[in-house]
């Protein structure tokens, strides 16, 4: 069996944290690699005035994880008619690579939002989810949520053992409208590309 990570995400724009995230689980885990997955039409982020294209998002990806081996690219999410959901992208995916244990990435905050999400059981079915603290989060009620998720869905949650950098994307597109550096924050040539294309109607500087 080849161990998958799986990293999904609007990436509008990508930044440090996502990466930081994937080489974490690729250790702790042994992945033979990491698919970086955006998404094309989530459910939940309807409204993108403002925001990057589809292809700029892709684009920004494919930069940011150039060099890395063990990091790699999928469409899959981009190139689906209507809204994304996770159930049928781990669906297709096991579907398609029968010899594929997936490890699906999330962040904690999707983890107390878990409920909500749409056939969460058919997520828990086909992967197991492993989850990225952040920094204002208490590790007490994560863990008391770990415990939820695996009772209720009979789940596989592993907890990713690192210290998440606590970067948003939100973040990065207000301080470009602000004019304020990005630098360090996103890969050096996803800032020039931003900057290039005077994406977030403003400039990285």
């Amino acid at each position: 069996m080849a161990k998958i990570g799986l990293m999904g995400g609007t990436f509008d724009p990508i930044h440090i944290g996502h990466l930081i995230l994937g080489e974490a689980a690729y250790g702790q885990f042994d992945l033979d690699k990491v698919l970086y997955m955006p998404a094309g039409n989530p459910p939940h982020k309807q409204n993108r005035e403002g925001r990057a294209s589809n292809e700029e998002r892709f684009e920004m990806v494919e930069l940011a994880i150039k060099g890395n081996p063990h990091f790699e690219i999928c469409d899959f999410e981009m190139t689906e008619d209507g809204y994304s959901y996770t159930y049928r992208t781990l669906e297709s995916l096991q579907a398609s690579h029968p010899d594929y244990e997936l490890y699906f990435i999330i962040g904690a905050d999707s983890l107390f939002d878990f409920d909500s999400w749409y056939l969460p059981q058919r997520i828990c079915d086909n992967c197991t989810l492993v989850v990225a603290t952040r920094n204002h989060t208490s590790n007490e009620l994560l863990d008391r949520q770990i415990v939820h998720v695996r009772e209720t869905y009979h789940a596989r949650v592993e907890k990713l053992d690192t210290e998440n950098i606590d970067c948003s994307s939100n973040m990065i597109r207000g301080w470009i409208r602000e004019d304020r550096s990005i630098r360090y924050y996103v890969p050096d040539a996803v800032m020039t590309y931003i900057k290039d294309h005077g994406i977030y109607r403003g400039h990285a500087k």
